[in-house]
Order: structure tokens, then sequence, then C-alpha cells
């Protein structure tokens, strides 16, 4: 019963990952009773930011400068490039302010059941970079899944003649967390990564 606009707004919100049809709804509802506070800078912002963003070249992180500003500040280290999956993980680097360095952005992870193959992912481009002699160290923060794991384990081969330190997040107990209500994934993974103090 409702209009077509409606109806296609309902569509897209549902598009957006956490967002299921009935909150999607529930979100259209909620742009539609303030327009002027919500809805019209909404699509404005939408719309600005789709015209204004781009892929760094470089790195692959979005930004509306290529390269992006990360790659471009003078003060980052470019001798240590963290690698991630996607972009949402290089943010969450970003906010704890520990790295320092360049990033890489992979786009995905390796997946022969999704038929994700190397030349689907920006891999070739991390290689290149890894042989700038400048570079002396490639982070590994794929997460820890099986996926995550498959494609570490295969850029740590790729880069095995690069002549660059490769090194992995550790993985296992999180900071505040409690033994008895970990996983046996998480508690084997601290055992094996554990490490002298």
């Amino acid at each position: 019963m409702s209009a077509p606009e409606i109806d296609r707004l309902i569509e897209l919100l549902a598009k957006l990952p956490g967002l299921g049809p009935r909150s999607a709804r529930r979100v259209a509802l909620h742009l539609l009773k303030r327009p002027a506070q919500l809805m019209t800078p909404l699509a404005e912002a939408l719309s600005s930011t789709a015209r204004a963003i781009s892929t760094c070249q470089v790195c692959g992180n979005v930004d509306t400068t290529d390269p992006c500003r990360i790659c471009a500040h003078s003060e980052r280290d470019p001798a240590i490039i963290c690698v991630v999956e996607e972009v949402a993980d290089l943010w969450a680097i970003e906010r704890t302010g520990v790295h320092r360095g360049r990033y890489h952005v992979l786009g995905g992870t390796l997946s022969a059941l999704d038929g994700v193959n190397p030349e689907d992912l920006n891999i070739g481009k991390l290689v290149a970079r890894a042989g700038d002699p400048a570079v002396t160290e490639v982070i590994l923060a794929t997460n820890a899944t099986v996926a995550g794991q498959t494609t570490a384990h295969y850029i740590m081969e790729r880069l095995s003649s690069a002549g660059v330190k490769v090194s992995r997040l550790a993985h296992g107990v999180p900071v505040g967390g409690e033994l008895d209500y970990l996983d046996d994934g998480t508690l084997t993974a601290a055992m094996k990564s554990r490490r002298p103090l």
C-alpha cells in the first residue's frame, strides 16, 4: 500500500549490514517522520560522499584523496606495512593509535568455496610494495578465521623471498577476559602464542 519511492527506500536500507526487512521499515519510518532533520541531510551526505570518495591506488583505503591521507602523511613510517582484510579493519586499528606505519587493504580473504582466488585480492600489489628496499616489516592483521589464517599463510609464502620481516597479530586471551568464559580455540591460540615475561 505504500508509495514506490518508500518501497525502494526500504529495499535499499534492507541491503545494509545488520538491517533486515523489518529493521529497514523501522528506519524508513523514522526518516520519513523527520525529513528536514534527518532524511534531507542524509541524502545530501550520501550524494556528496558518493561523488567525492575514491579508492587509494597505493593501499586500497577509501578517502577523498588519492593517495589517501595515511599514505600521503609524511610522519607515517614507510618501513612497516600492516595488512588488513577490509577498510573497516584499517579503521579499527587506526582508532587505537598504536600503528604509525602504512597499511595495505586486501579487499577480502581467499576462499575456494566462494571462488576468491589470489588474483581477486590486492596480494600482487602487496608483494610489489614489500619489495621496496624501504619496507622492513609486514604485519599480517587478518582475522583469526579459517579464511583469514589461510590468507595470512599464503601471503607469508609469497613474501618469503622479499627479504622483509613478516609478523602476525597475537591471538588469545582478550584484555579483561576471564579464562572460564573463553572458547577452546581462543585458549589454544593463547597457549601457543605465550611469551616470556
